[in-house]
């Protein structure tokens, strides 16, 4: 087969944050599929014909990605922070594993992006650094019986945790029962960091007390970071916001 099917993680937002290594792939690939608004960060030019559709239908949009790419198109598959992260490369996997065999015999490749925890991280200073995990709040695609599950295992074992996809309009509840959970075995004065639209002119970035987050609404641009019982704040004073950080260390 000609074709080729590369899943592309378009970062954060702000374009000085795409690898060189990405934009190479945008610009070999004659067409374009993803989400509306992350084709809509891709500049369009002759030879490129964009395929924007709506979400919730990721693993569609794989599909009519490999039909392209079998019938010897260089297809680019976009996604917003990294794609293996909670997005199009795992839907074009599934895709190839229950379609078509001859899918599996195609050149596909992922280029990394930027994921949302690690731009919001970097605004803070470090408080990924020590063990954390991410978690998805969403519960279209597993239900959410396992979802908390999984999040009270993570915050009994002290890590850090990243919630991706905290809250939607369908989905207005969960990030409350999250934080509640949370509130159960954290203490109240534990760092919660909300950011919002990293790397984008809209940014915003509020680093609060858990009991501050539990009256804190957010959407579905934003990371939150709970911290783990060792991460610190550094105060700036001047009104700057704090350093954040986890010890890569634990005591003993």
């Amino acid at each position: 087969m000609t074709g080729s099917v590369t899943v592309v993680g378009l970062g954060p937002g702000d374009p000085d944050l795409l690898t060189r290594s990405a934009e190479a792939a945008l610009a070999r690939a004659q067409d374009l599929i993803g989400y509306i608004p992350y084709v809509a960060r891709v500049p369009e030019r002759p030879g490129l014909t964009r395929h924007a559709t709506d979400n919730r239908v990721e693993v569609d949009r794989a599909r009519h990605a490999l039909e392209l790419a079998t019938a010897g198109r260089h297809v680019a598959v976009v996604s917003g922070g990294d794609p293996g992260v909670f997005a199009m490369a795992a839907a074009i996997f599934e895709a190839v594993e229950a379609g078509d065999p001859a899918w599996a015999q195609l050149d596909i490749t992922v280029e990394p992006g930027i994921t949302a925890m690690l731009a919001a991280a970097a605004r803070l200073g470090a408080p990924l650094g020590g063990d954390f995990c991410a978690l998805s709040l969403s519960d279209n695609l597993k239900p959410w019986e396992v979802v908390t599950a999984r999040l009270e295992a993570v915050l009994r074992a002290d890590f850090v945790v990243s919630l991706y996809n905290p809250i939607s309009k369908a989905r207005p509840w969960q990030l409350g029962r999250a934080l509640a959970l949370t509130a159960e075995i954290r203490a109240p004065d534990t760092p919660v960091i909300f950011a919002r639209a990293v790397s984008r002119p809209d940014e915003a970035i509020r680093v609060l007390t858990l009991a501050e987050a539990r009256e804190t609404t957010a959407d579905m641009a934003t990371m939150v970071i709970i911290g783990a019982s060792g991460t610190r704040l550094i105060p700036r004073g001047n009104g700057l916001r704090p350093y954040v950080y986890t010890p890569r260390s634990v005591p003993t």
